[in-house]
């Protein structure tokens, strides 16, 4: 059994969907298809609890009506059958009759979460609709009735093997699976999500969970490329990588994958193909345990990075000083992404600003603390490359005339990342671009 996840580019129009129908049943083994909500709607949702959140129902209105008109449309062009069509538009009415309802309710965190599961709801049920006009079997596997997560927001991958496998035991007979991305059941059994990208999560716990042959993401883009497509004119995709390297650039900020996707796949070792959707013939790009080759073979941007130093002279030869530093962040659950030393100084970046006031109050006892923000982590991404020859001298002749902050080199065999001002983003992806691949 293999897993195929489609983004909400992918879903976004009707005669896309069409093709996704096409391609999921060319396939011979049974597939369970992982839906993201359709192109935009899940920032609409976001716009109608804020206005929601905010008191202000007449925007909320106005938004909901916005985006049910949108639906109307859409199917429209998905089916064609008057009976498909009256079974579309009775779906569509029961999820807006929720939002319309939810306006009359007092906000709170869950009702929130309940308003962004919409979207995901309504692609895997209208595609559905779709597939039964078609006179195609499937099965609809409902993600809130297996997809869950614990207090501290992980998956708990063992109940999701149990669940999911006992759902697809009471279907045996069917060999194509439909479910949603992003959303699950909390620790309480409220509906909650796996943050923004969720669905590129979903699918690879899918996968672990059943153990399946590979775990396809679709998007509308012919794998992971070697720079970022939106920011530089010529680049190309890379046909192999390990999930280490995978995993650097997902993190560092390669858009085509969720950062959170990896592990889930490299633990139970399923392979995962980043797809096209609008070309499937694409190679795209394979993730497995070998790297299929040694040197550079991508770079990555991470924005809104916000540099701290904390500058200490009776840090010197002080037993525990860096523990204490990183107990700080640990406290307050923020993650650090780079950290360089010296003999009084400690410089380290983090990406989320949300307890950044009480984590400067408790670093103040240690020393001077200096914040700077509007940063971009520049992540170069291959296999060894701390150990290719004249890679570092490629590198930094490459970018000779842009300031760097901080380097971190060494601490991974798969990556050399490089902290700059933000305002330099563009120009040294473009001088890295030429630099490193030999591409203008």
């Amino acid at each position: 059994m293999k897993v195929m996840k489609f983004g909400g580019t992918s879903v976004g129009k009707p005669e896309r969907m069409h093709h996704i129908a096409g391609l999921v049943t060319k396939e011979t083994e049974p597939v369970i298809v992982v839906l993201s909500a359709l192109s935009g709607t899940t920032n609409a949702l976001v716009e109608i609890g804020d206005h929601i959140a905010k008191g202000d129902r007449n925007s909320a209105k106005q938004a909901i009506d916005k985006l049910e008109a949108h639906y109307q449309s859409f199917v429209k062009e998905l089916v064609k059958k008057e009976e498909a069509l009256i079974k579309a538009k009775a779906i569509i009415a029961e999820h807006f009759e929720f939002l319309n309802i939810i306006l009359k309710i007092s906000f709170s965190e869950a009702l929130s979460k309940d308003i962004l599961a919409q979207g995901e709801l309504l692609s895997t049920k209208l595609f559905c609709i779709y597939l039964e006009e078609q006179g195609i079997a499937h099965m609809l596997l409902p993600a809130l009735e297996f997809m869950s997560i614990d207090h501290y927001d992980e998956p708990q991958i063992g109940s999701i093997k149990v669940k999911l496998s006992q759902l697809l035991q009471q279907h045996k007979d069917k060999k194509l699976f439909v479910t949603q991305g992003y959303i699950c059941r909390n620790a309480r059994g409220e509906v909650d999500n796996l943050k923004r990208g969720g669905s590129d999560y979903s699918a690879s716990l899918i996968a672990a969970a059943i153990s399946a042959s590979v775990c396809e993401i679709w998007t509308d883009i012919d794998g992971m490329h070697n720079n970022d497509p939106r920011v530089v004119k010529k680049t190309v995709p890379v046909e192999q990588m390990s999930f280490d390297e995978a995993a650097e650039l997902a993190y560092f900020g390669a858009k085509i994958l969720h950062p959170a996707s990896i592990w889930p796949a490299q633990t139970y070792k399923i392979p995962v193909r980043l797809l096209n959707t609008m070309q499937p013939e694409a190679k795209g790009t394979l993730i497995t345990e070998e790297a299929g080759s040694v040197g550079v073979k991508a770079v990555a941007a991470k924005d809104n990075i916000i540099a701290i130093r904390i500058k200490s002279s009776r840090m010197l030869l002080a037993y525990g000083f860096l523990r204490k530093i990183f107990e700080v962040f640990e406290k307050y659950r923020t993650p650090i992404d780079m950290i360089t030393t010296s003999e009084v100084a400690v410089s380290l970046t983090i990406d989320n600003d949300a307890n950044l006031k009480e984590i400067l109050k408790e670093l103040e006892p240690f020393g001077t603390v200096e914040v700077d923000k509007n940063h971009t982590i520049i992540s170069v991404v291959g296999n060894e490359i701390a150990q290719t020859e004249d890679m570092v001298k490629k590198l930094f002749g490459s970018i000779m005339n842009i300031p760097v902050r901080m380097v971190s080199y060494g601490g991974s065999p798969h990556n050399i990342s490089l902290l700059i001002s933000a305002e330099y983003k563009t120009q040294i992806l473009q001088q890295l671009n030429k630099g490193m691949f030999g591409l203008e």
